[in-house]
């Protein structure tokens, strides 16, 4: 199978990705990526490059794109996302959320879980929806714990 992205480095690049492996510092995913690219650039094939450095053939295919397509940095270093992520639970919301936690749970509750706090404010039409998995993070920002020690 011919590859589509092929892996060329220049004698510079490669005494900089040398560098970067035999100092055996950096994150290990940025190592890893430096290790495939001098497999990949030396002619070796997909499959041995995953046995050699125990990733995925994906990672490989994904690293000698990002190599060709962009850039060797881009290449060496995991992709960010293009855009933040909006956050769900805003100021306001956030206020009711911890107004609603410090209430009186539902009548046949002992306290409230996160669940039935994202379901009320789901009820009261805060949120169109919201898993309590945000609603976790929210409280755990604000220190705050429901059914528990506020003190930390």
């Amino acid at each position: 199978m011919n590859k589509k992205y092929i892996v060329t480095l220049t004698d510079p690049e490669r005494a900089d990705l040398h560098k970067l492996i035999s100092s055996g510092k950096g994150a290990a995913r940025r190592l890893t990526h430096a290790r495939i690219l001098l497999k990949a650039d030396q002619g070796i094939t997909d499959q041995t490059i995953a046995r050699e450095v125990q990733v995925g053939s994906a990672t490989i295919e994904r690293v000698r794109r990002r190599f060709v397509e962009e850039s060797l940095e881009a290449s060496l270093d995991p992709r960010r996302p293009d855009q933040p992520r909006e956050h769900k639970i805003d100021g306001e919301v956030e206020a009711h959320l911890i107004a609603l936690a410090c209430s009186a749970p539902p009548s046949g509750c002992a306290h409230w879980t996160l669940r039935l706090l994202a379901d009320k404010l789901v009820e009261l039409e805060y949120l169109e929806s919201v898993s309590h998995e945000t609603v976790r993070q929210s409280l755990k920002q604000t220190s705050f714990r429901p059914g528990g020690s506020r003190n930390g």
